[in-house]
């Protein structure tokens, strides 16, 4: 048995023991109950994204102690990928409106956006290709 599974054992107990006592005291403490209930899940929420964040933060400051930027190799090629994909098929429809309703410079703006969506990502993600700051290589 996990942890996770344990918690939900937990839970799953809270939750028939409140049911238990609705019906040893009725309808008129049902409101209480609930948030009681409610409250108790409430703090399991808190904890697992409290155990999250400490987690993530220690995380970073590991990569931070190797040398490494915080974020960096964050994107992956499908996230890349997706990106672009979604902005081509965004194109189309901003393209025709574009068209429509300033020709051909309206056309051209559309597709100034969708570039500059893109290019900005690409520096983001590499500043070196663009003459940005390089990150220092192990042979410096």
């Amino acid at each position: 048995m996990t942890g996770t599974d344990g918690r939900d054992t937990d839970l799953r107990k809270e939750l028939d023991a409140t049911l238990q006592t609705r019906r040893e005291l009725g309808e008129e403490y049902e409101s209480a109950l609930v948030d009681s209930f409610l409250e108790k899940v409430d703090q399991r929420i808190d904890g697992a994204v409290e155990r999250r964040l400490r987690r993530t933060l220690a995380e970073q400051r590991m990569q931070v102690a190797r040398g490494n930027r915080p974020g960096a190799g964050a994107d992956s090629w499908a996230e890349r990928f997706g990106l672009a994909v979604v902005s081509l098929v965004l194109a189309i429809p901003l393209s025709a409106i574009g068209a429509y309703n300033a020709g051909l410079s309206g056309l051209l703006i559309s597709w100034g956006g969708v570039v500059g969506v893109n290019l900005v990502q690409a520096a983001r993600t590499n500043p070196a290709l663009f003459g940005g700051r390089r990150r220092p290589s192990d042979d410096d």
